[in-house]
């Protein structure tokens, strides 16, 4: 899809009519991602532009934390440069404010549609744990099925969790074991038991069970969102 740069504020050419151009027509993409009810990744693209664009607005400064992964500390201190001769620069500076007023209320109404589509999806999911559920959760098996297919995604899972000094965070990493074609035979519980024979690296795994109701993507959409879903889930077994 037509994507838009990280430092698309204060990249190239600073005139209102051209950022307004190039804004419209990534929100079309996105609008036509989400027509294809397919979250990611501009979801999350949408909602780093979004912080980023509220964070300049309010205090006229770049938050290297509000970048993704992907800028490096020292691409981030170049943007911050260049922002900075902006800023002392009235002229230049007013086109960015009026750019950033017309922008944020857009952006804020295509992140709502984003969140609107994930809810949606997210009510759509049955979470279910598979035979006896261990203390440890934080590592085991997920098995993800999509609507209306015939096949059981197996992944191996892993929470991680992380602390700074006001919250605590949990992370999610997946690792596709093999897809597994369903049957009367085939129970959730048959192929757990398949994995023990199988496997041996995790002796009493926890695992859970994704189905959804409706049909999504499963790369852009269903399984991201079943991630996030089992990392709320497991986070609600532990308390």
């Amino acid at each position: 899809m037509n994507t838009l740069p990280i430092n698309w504020l204060t990249e190239g050419l600073i005139d209102f009519e051209y950022k307004k151009y190039l804004l419209l027509a990534y929100l079309q993409a996105a609008k036509a991602e989400f027509g294809e009810q397919r979250l990611y990744p501009v979801f999350s693209d949408l909602i780093m532009h979004y912080r980023n664009l509220l964070q300049v607005k309010e205090h006229k400064q770049l938050v290297y934390e509000q970048f993704p992964q992907r800028i490096s500390r020292a691409d981030f201190e170049k943007l911050e440069l260049v922002y900075e001769k902006i800023v002392e620069d009235d002229e230049t500076m007013q086109q960015i404010e009026d750019i950033i007023q017309y922008a944020a209320p857009l952006f804020g109404e295509a992140v709502e549609s984003g969140k609107e589509l994930y809810d949606f999806v997210e009510r759509h999911l049955e979470i279910s744990p598979v035979g006896i559920t261990p203390i440890y959760h934080n590592e085991g098996y997920l098995f993800l099925e999509a609507y209306p297919g015939k096949e059981t995604q197996v992944y191996l899972y892993r929470i991680t969790i992380f602390e700074n000094t006001y919250e605590k965070y949990r992370g999610i990493n997946t690792q596709h074991l093999q897809t597994v074609r369903r049957g009367l035979a085939q129970t959730h519980e048959n192929l757990k038991v398949q994995l023990l024979r199988e496997r041996h690296e995790l002796p009493n795994p926890a695992t859970f069970a994704v189905v959804s109701k409706i049909p999504v993507p499963l790369e852009h959409s269903l399984l991201p969102i079943a991630k996030r879903s089992l990392v709320k889930y497991v986070a609600r077994l532990a308390a």
